[in-house]
């Protein structure tokens, strides 16, 4: 059974950062690219980023220079820590495998 687990969530100034973590169980995470996407209310869910099993990643130009992604192999964990955040950052954000398989969510609320 796929199992994606994000944390990390909350509210904070805009300007602050944040760090978000996805816990994957069910899939063969080593070999497998993982994404981050949002929603934010009203809006289309939007791709953020990804990242491949060798650590490769792509950004959208939205969150580029601000969001990084990372994994760790070992604990089948991805992680996305996000600077200078805006509030138009606020959103759900979900971590998934391909578009099959999605997490709960984490709400990130930027004020200003």
């Amino acid at each position: 059974q796929v199992q994606l687990a994000e944390s990390g969530g909350g509210l904070v100034q805009a300007g602050g950062s944040l760090r978000l973590s996805c816990v994957a169980s069910g899939i063969p995470f080593r070999a497998v690219s993982m994404g981050w996407s949002r929603q934010a209310p009203g809006k289309e869910r939007e791709l953020v980023g990804s990242i491949t099993p060798a650590s490769n990643t792509n950004y959208a130009d939205f969150v580029k220079g601000r969001f990084t992604i990372t994994r760790d192999n070992a604990k089948n964990t991805i992680y996305l820590q996000m600077n200078s955040l805006k509030p138009e950052d606020t959103a759900v954000y979900y971590c998934h495998w391909g578009r099959s398989y999605w997490g709960q969510g984490a709400q990130i609320t930027v004020s200003s």
